[in-house]
């Protein structure tokens, strides 16, 4: 579901071209872009916190499920059609989602624990240094040359998907499912990446949408730590 968004918020934008003048914009991050960018890393916090409570009420109380998976979709797609000015909205529909998005992984992060508790830190220390070294470098460049990197990206991520098919048909090695890993995870660590300097780019155009930019680094973040958590508990397993 996380790559699918991720994904197809990837295909939208790359359908939105950018003017030459802006790939080739030198210019340093202004105030106003500044500014919108720690909202955007606060939002995203805000919402991993929520996602850990619902992974939290799923140890609890078992929620985790389709019922979450879905209630996820649909909060990701009300937020996406509601209108920017009912802001409060948003950001509660951002905190739902992330919320159900926990729950949803909670089975996973629940046998995580029942193995070997420091694969869940390892997994999370590990997908948060990268995302916040890769988005670092995004915001530091000064050129905007990672925004080509989206058809890569994709295609990358279609020649992921036909893996997985033919590995579930045919069966595959236990060398094929680590390539499958560490290839899905180069693919979301340069979705990170795109992303940020994507939305970097819409800000310095005016387009200053913080809790939307939070959703699409919310997804990309939880697809990068998931299979890296599910991995290293079939090892372990």
């Amino acid at each position: 579901m996380d790559a699918f968004t991720s994904f197809f918020d990837s295909q939208t934008s790359s359908r939105n071209r950018w003017a030459s003048e802006s790939l080739k914009n030198f210019r340093q991050i202004s105030p106003v872009v500044q500014n919108h960018l720690k909202l955007v890393y606060l939002t995203l916090c805000c919402a991993l916190i929520a996602s850990a409570a619902g992974a939290y009420l799923h140890i609890l109380w078992n929620i985790g499920g389709i019922i979450t998976t879905l209630s996820c979709m649909g909060c990701m797609v009300w937020l996406l059609c509601t209108p920017t000015y009912e802001e409060k909205k948003r950001v509660s529909l951002l905190m739902a989602a992330g919320l159900f998005e926990g729950a949803t992984i909670g089975p996973l992060i629940e046998l995580a624990i029942e193995i070997n508790p420091s694969v869940l830190i390892s997994a999370f220390g590990g997908t948060a240094l990268a995302f916040g070294c890769f988005s670092a470098a995004a915001m530091l460049a000064r050129r905007r040359e990672y925004l080509y990197l989206g058809g890569l990206l994709s295609s990358g991520l279609s020649m992921l998907i036909w893996l997985h098919f033919a590995a579930s048909i045919f069966g595959g090695s236990a060398a094929l499912f680590k390539f499958e890993l560490y290839f899905g995870l180069l693919i979301f660590v340069g979705y990170m990446v795109v992303d940020t300097q994507e939305m970097i780019e819409k800000a310095h155009h005016g387009d200053l949408d913080y809790v939307k930019h939070a959703l699409t680094l919310f997804t990309d973040f939880v697809a990068s730590v998931c299979p890296y958590t599910d991995y290293h508990v079939e090892e372990l397993g």
